[in-house]
């Protein structure tokens, strides 16, 4: 399995995502800052990754801490608390880790220093293999969906890379293709940095799962020809009604699908689900450098001096979904219902 993520010794060791697929190597975090520049500069991203990467920091953070009046704890913890809820705006998974951690602290403050920080530092490997747990469920709950000879289009990477492994719109390809189904994946290319065909693609043939790699602009007319059964996708953040924002490009894949009769599916962990957001207008989105479009790998491809608007993610309205696969079951419409249940039943 893919190492995304992970706690050595006292270090958080990440796969530098910024230099896949011709290179494979490690960041080593023994800092929390090393780990809020990680974030930023997407070494590593995907929601529920990006969660993890902020409990391990936190934990990482916390481990230094040298005072120890309660008072002073606090004050240090919450500063790096509030660092790493700076890093990015939309995948709530970031905020849910943070808030998570938070009650970890609360509880075990009483206890003193050492307890403190023994038991975020268990907190953070906990998340990450709660998240590793998640996916393979969501890959058992959604691989029905996928049927003997499929092919299957995907947007971005949701897949190990985005996670504490395994994945989710990825994880549930794996799982069909573990059950022993023969299916193909066509993998958009993601502009503009292009996880699509840098990571997506890289997991695919690690794992031996026949891909085709296409321009974002392509999947139109394989799903005209018909020769696109179902889009999988995953999530940074879902409302409470269903509505998905996903990696940009993806509302423009459901409205394709839904002209062509193609179904849409949305794979993602409860913790994605952001009940505290009624509708998909609430959410956040993320806008990133211009760099990242006017170039490409260092390499001018616009004129100088050209305005760039550069949204990292867009919001896919519930009626473009037919489900919402997680660990805890499968929402469908009416999703205000369905998605509800899922922290319930």
């Amino acid at each position: 399995m893919i190492k995304t993520i992970r706690w050595v010794d006292d270090a958080v060791v990440m796969i530098d995502q910024r230099v896949l697929p011709h290179r494979e190597e490690y960041l080593t975090c023994r800092d929390y800052q090393d780990v809020v520049s990680a974030i930023k500069t997407m070494a590593i991203r995907g929601a529920p990754a990006v969660g993890i990467a902020a409990a391990m920091g936190i934990a990482l953070g916390f481990s230094a801490v040298s005072v120890h009046t309660e008072k002073d704890q606090k004050t240090y913890f919450c500063r790096i608390c509030d660092d790493l809820s700076k890093t990015r705006p939309t995948a709530v998974n970031l905020f849910w880790a943070i808030e998570r951690m938070k009650r970890c602290f609360e509880k075990s403050l009483p206890s003193g220093v050492d307890s403190v920080k023994k038991a975020l530092k268990e907190e953070a490997i906990k998340i990450c293999r709660e998240d590793i747990e998640a996916n393979r469920e969501m890959g058992r709950r959604g691989r029905d969906f996928i049927k003997d000879g499929a092919s299957i289009l995907t947007h971005c990477n949701a897949g190990a890379l985005a996670t504490g492994g395994y994945g989710t719109a990825l994880g549930v390809i794996r799982a069909a293709r573990e059950e022993g189904k023969n299916i193909h994946v066509f993998v958009d290319e993601t502009r503009p940095v292009l996880q699509g065909a840098r990571l997506t693609a890289w997991e695919l043939k690690k794992e031996n799962i026949p891909a085709t790699l296409i321009v974002d602009n392509v999947a139109g007319s394989l799903m005209r020809e018909g020769r696109i059964d179902l889009v999988i996708v995953g999530a940074d953040r879902i409302a409470a009604n269903g509505d998905t924002a996903n990696k940009i490009g993806t509302y423009p894949l459901a409205v394709l699908a839904a002209e062509n009769n193609v179904p849409f599916y949305v794979a993602a962990p409860t913790s994605t689900i952001d009940r505290g957001v009624r509708h998909g207008d609430d959410i956040p989105i993320e806008e990133r450098s211009a760099d990242e479009v006017l170039g490409v790998y260092g390499t001018k491809i616009a004129p100088d001096r050209t305005v760039v608007f550069n949204p990292a993610f867009d919001v896919t309205p519930n009626r473009y979904i037919k489900a919402i696969i997680t660990e805890t079951g499968v929402a469908t419409p009416p999703f205000d219902e369905s998605i509800d249940k899922l922290f319930h039943d």
